[in-house]
């Protein structure tokens, strides 16, 4: 599959996003910060890095539907894109 180098810049700047938040959440363990707020963050993230599959999951999905055969032969067809979908669901 082909992704547009600007969906691999957002999908990287998301995921260094959410590498952040996950060390912040590290941090708040240590400093044994209140339980509400370290799920909070951990929701977060978590919703964080669904956005981010999701990016590449639309970038996928454009990639099949523009050019079907070729995408098909790579060995994503549509049905292969839409399990990817359901992962993240």
């Amino acid at each position: 599959m082909e992704l547009p180098e600007d969906t691999v810049s957002d999908v990287i700047r998301r995921l260094r996003r959410v590498e952040g938040q996950v060390r912040g959440i590290q941090q708040m363990l240590a400093d044994n910060r209140d339980c509400r707020d370290v799920v909070t963050q951990l929701s977060a993230a978590n919703k964080a890095l669904e956005q981010a599959g999701f990016v590449l999951v639309a970038a996928g999905l454009t990639w099949c539907l523009e050019d079907p055969e070729r995408s098909a032969a790579e060995g994503y067809d549509i049905a292969d894109v839409k399990k990817m979908f359901t992962k993240l669901a």
